[in-house]
């Protein structure tokens, strides 16, 4: 995947963001990678049939250009994303933000990365099939990022375009 274009967040101008300017000279989207790459967890937020927002921390990976995640099939997550597959991941620090917005996918297939990169990051190998759980990726349409210590001068938009994630639009 190419990298994301940057872009000025769309923050009230009332934090200190400059309307047309992108942090991504002080914040690249690889410092955004290194993030989500050494996350433990991701918080997935999805939205219930009422419209209503649920938001729970998961163990998952960054792999492919994706956040890859597995939750209980009849999970409240699970039985949202199946209506509404538009969710919201982000990482647990509220000083090293990374916001990642986009469709969720049901992978069904070619799942041993995903399962060997979970081994090895967690010591814990799922049965998938023994919990009964489905596995999701998200490949970012948009994301938000920026780095507390330098805020609002690092806060970046970042899009992806249709060659870097296939549901964007």
């Amino acid at each position: 995947m190419s990298d994301p274009t940057p872009t000025a967040p769309r923050i009230d101008p009332a934090y200190g963001v400059v309307p047309d300017a992108s942090g991504a000279e002080v914040l690249p989207w690889s410092w955004a990678v290194g993030q989500l790459a050494e996350s433990r967890n991701y918080w997935v937020s999805t939205t219930r049939p009422d419209g209503r927002p649920h938001a729970t921390p998961v163990w998952g990976l960054w792999l492919d250009d994706a956040v890859w995640f597995s939750v209980g099939r009849t999970s409240v997550k699970a039985r949202n994303i199946a209506r509404n597959p538009a969710i919201s991941v982000h990482l647990e620090s509220g000083d090293q933000v990374v916001i990642l917005d986009g469709r969720a996918v049901e992978r069904r297939e070619g799942l041993d990365p995903f399962l060997d990169a979970y081994e090895e990051k967690y010591a814990f190998r799922p049965d998938l099939v023994e919990l009964n759980s489905i596995v999701f990726s998200l490949a970012p349409e948009t994301a938000l990022t920026w780095d507390e210590s330098d805020y609002p001068r690092s806060a970046v938009r970042w899009v992806f375009t249709s060659e870097s994630s296939p549901t964007s639009a």
